[in-house]
């Protein structure tokens, strides 16, 4: 018998939901300026999905900036209590990265990278043995 994990999560409040049907692509956190600033932590935690894995619920507000590679970074955050979700467009893009944080089930997170250490702040302590970036991987 296979036991399939099921990601899962949505906002403090309920009026954003997502559901994911496979593992992510790519776990870990970001400490950019942008992310600081959005989330108001020192990093954002993330998981990658492809997009065809995720389904979202709810409306959202979408926040645009410029991103590291040039075009627009879009984040998408629950206009009900503010709190981020997920990064993309959905019917746009071919991946979504979810903020881990809005997992129901937080010990699905599984870190293996951490990107933008150029950004990091001194009191922000990583977990040991993770990949690091100074920006974005190629």
């Amino acid at each position: 018998m296979t036991t399939e994990r099921r990601y899962a999560g949505g906002r403090l409040c309920g009026a954003v939901r997502w559901s994911a049907t496979d593992e992510p692509l790519y776990q870990g956190y970001c400490c950019c300026a942008d992310c600081r600033k959005a989330s108001g932590s020192g990093f954002v935690p993330f998981m990658g999905f492809a997009a065809s894995a995720v389904t979202i619920s709810g409306e959202t507000l979408k926040v645009r900036s410029p991103a590291f590679r040039g075009g627009e970074a879009l984040r998408n955050a629950c206009p009900t209590c503010g709190g981020l979700v997920f990064g993309g467009e959905v019917g746009v893009d071919d991946s979504h990265t979810i903020y881990a944080g809005s997992l129901d089930d937080a010990s699905l997170f599984a870190p293996t990278m951490a990107l933008f250490l150029r950004d990091k702040p001194g009191w922000v302590v990583l977990p040991e043995g993770l990949a690091t970036f100074e920006t974005m991987p190629d």
